[in-house]
């Protein structure tokens, strides 16, 4: 079966099966069966034909394809093993290219990876001993990938910018910024102009004014917080912060002014990661480390990759 076939059956299946188990907004439920994953459970992303891809299903090094088409109202979908990583990588976060390709932070070997989901291929993508252990990952239009890189030892960070080669084979490191905290969620805004990125022991979530291409300047403190940890990040088509609050439970949800909407309570404490998909964009995918499992629930506004 080609990768196109079938597209549109598909994502009306992923749909209708998200929109019935969670017509009601901003309420959890779970989308696969607890202690599905292991303690790592993170890096969710859907491609452009509705499948959710995860993190570290069975075991570490590995990425598992969620059948959410398979949920028929149980709440329960299934997961099978897609692809297991070369030995000694771990994959953390998971980024969709323009093309349809994955890219994953492989925190163990110091890489960033990328998947070609039709031939479940996985190749080396940049390679820096630099690296401390690459997190988090978010990407522009234009293919140009920014890293988040924590020292959880030392509580220290760093943020990369990986530019593309002229033939998108191969990325080039740059660092931009090394006085940082423990650099974990990442993303961009809708317009690509404000990065933002968290560090999850110092509670704060940093803006950036970002350019074309992805420079960053004007630094400033978005939003911080007293107590539990900071994970992934991802913006509504608002430009609205979604951000897992680790420890505590909830998704806080901040306005592009840094004013906190509200807070979705999850069932779990351990969110690590989410992301937007469904047909409309408006489900939200969360993956639980405590409970190592996926919740999800309905937004009304589409969110951002």
């Amino acid at each position: 079966m080609s990768c196109k076939y079938s597209h549109f059956l598909v994502s009306v299946v992923l749909f209708y099966s998200a929109t019935v188990l969670c017509s009601q907004n901003y309420k959890s439920v779970d989308v696969t069966a607890e202690q599905v994953f292991t303690r790592n459970c993170e890096g969710p992303v859907v491609d452009a034909r509705g499948r959710l891809f995860v993190v570290n299903v069975e075991q570490d090094g590995t990425i598992g394809l969620v059948k959410t088409e398979n949920l028929k109202g149980t709440g329960k979908a299934v997961v099978e093993r897609y692809v297991t990583l070369p030995k000694g990588s771990i994959g953390n976060s998971l980024r969709l290219g323009k093309h349809g390709e994955i890219y994953i932070a492989d925190y163990k070997a110091h890489n960033i990876l990328v998947l070609d989901t039709c031939r479940k291929e996985i190749r080396e993508y940049v390679h820096s001993e630099r690296f401390n252990q690459p997190n988090d990952l978010c990407i522009t239009s234009r293919g140009i990938l920014f890293a988040s890189d924590p020292n959880w030892k030392d509580s220290t960070g760093k943020l990369w910018r990986i530019d593309p080669d002229s033939l998108g084979i191969s990325g080039r490191t740059v660092m931009l910024d090394s006085a940082m905290g423990t650099t974990n969620g990442i993303a961009c805004s809708p317009d690509e102009k404000l990065l933002y990125v968290n560090e999850s022991l110092q509670r704060r979530i940093w803006a950036y004014s970002l350019d074309a291409k992805g420079n960053i300047a004007q630094k400033r403190l978005f939003a911080s917080f007293s107590d539990f940890g900071l994970d992934g990040m991802k913006c509504d088509n608002a430009g609205n912060l979604y951000v897992t609050r680790y420890g505590k439970g909830v998704i806080a949800v901040f306005s592009p002014q840094g004013k906190m909407l509200r807070e979705i309570l999850l069932k779990g404490k351990d969110c690590s990661n989410l992301t937007f998909g469904g047909k409309d964009g408006k489900t939200v995918y969360v993956t639980m480390q405590d409970r190592k499992c996926i919740e999800m629930f309905r937004v009304a506004i589409a969110g951002k990759q």
